[in-house]
């Protein structure tokens, strides 16, 4: 297939865009260039930091936080970086309507749920992105494990959630029970269900957004290294059991032999190290958009070097070529 992004670029219904992949591949320098591109076709875009170890600010050189703030040399792209914290406003408001001691009760009924907090944290970027109008948003996601423990936890919430939903009438039974003994206050059994309700729906349009190919795509980065493809093989395995798109792969750091430059040892063992394992990659991903960007002398960071970057995304590298 064709060495390049294009067909992200061509493809004008998808909303939701992550990178991911082993730390230090380069997701970030590869999804804030991605986000350069789509600003230059797209209306308004949306690049998003969910590493609890942020680098976006790095990359474009300009401090970010987590509200959405025009990058410096743009006019449509737009950086936020998202915070996961392990507190949320939002399940404490859910049963502000019961007495007593059952609200926080019910609220820490629903915040011991795995992956609450992300889940609501999603449903709410969900929000903010339908009010704000971005055409596209681009993840750069944290490392591999995190990245899947984020991705599966919309299914996991729905069906757990679904699960609790379809118990309620006896569920609300016990805690009248409790209520009543422990003097905690009247349960209202509408008011729980009607909670519970609200949030099943949000988590349902992540998982329907999610998991339709039009809409959302996973774009894996890796280096031509042992490790960083075994991580890359897994990610697009766990990807498919989630039922998310992926069909793009960054090969990053790739040593090639610049035009008119004298090789050495170091940089010929290096290269053939890198030449065995894109051969690997050719082979396991040939139903792959697989694109090479090379080994840099400096740092991308700010906008112009990002975007310069990011011109190799649709334009393939050519060792061979005199530069400009």
């Amino acid at each position: 297939l064709d060495p390049t992004l294009m067909n992200l670029m061509e493809k004008r219904s998808l909303k939701w865009i992550f990178v991911g992949g082993k730390g230090g591949v380069g997701k970030t320098t590869c999804s804030s260039a991605l986000a350069a591109q789509l600003s230059r076709i797209r209306e308004k875009v949306l690049i998003i930091s969910t590493d609890p170890a942020h680098n976006l600010s790095d990359a474009f050189n300009q401090k970010f936080t987590s509200e959405p703030r025009l990058v410096t040399g743009f006019r449509n792209l737009y950086a936020m970086e998202l915070e996961l914290a392990p507190v949320s406003d939002d399940t404490e408001d859910l049963f502000a309507e019961q007495e007593g001691g059952l609200a926080s009760l019910m609220t820490d009924f629903v915040k011991s749920f795995p992956g609450i907090t992300e889940a609501l944290a999603l449903a709410d970027v969900l929000r903010m992105v339908q009010v704000l109008d971005f055409s596209a948003v681009v993840f750069d996601t944290a490392p591999t494990g995190h990245t899947l423990r984020l991705l599966s936890i919309p299914l996991a919430m729905e069906e757990s959630l679904g699960k609790v939903i379809g118990m309620k009438d006896a569920f609300s039974s016990m805690m009248s029970n409790a209520g009543s003994m422990f003097g905690m206050g009247d349960f209202s059994e509408d008011a729980i269900g009607s909670n519970l309700d609200s949030i099943l729906p949000a988590i349902r349009d992540i998982n329907k957004q999610f998991q339709d190919p039009s809409k959302t795509t996973f774009v894996c980065v890796c280096i031509a290294e042992f490790l960083s493809l075994f991580e890359t093989e897994r990610l697009v395995q766990e990807l498919s059991k989630y039922r998310i798109d992926a069909s793009n792969i960054i090969v990053n750091q790739l040593l090639f032999p610049l035009y008119g430059s004298v090789d050495c040892s170091l940089c010929s063992a290096r290269r053939a190290i890198q030449r065995k394992y894109l051969d690997q990659i050719s082979d396991l991903y040939e139903d792959f958009h697989v694109v090479k960007m090379p080994l840099l002398t400096k740092e991308v960071r700010g906008p112009d070097q990002v975007r310069a970057f990011s011109a190799r995304l649709l334009d393939p590298f050519d060792p061979y070529k005199p530069s400009a």
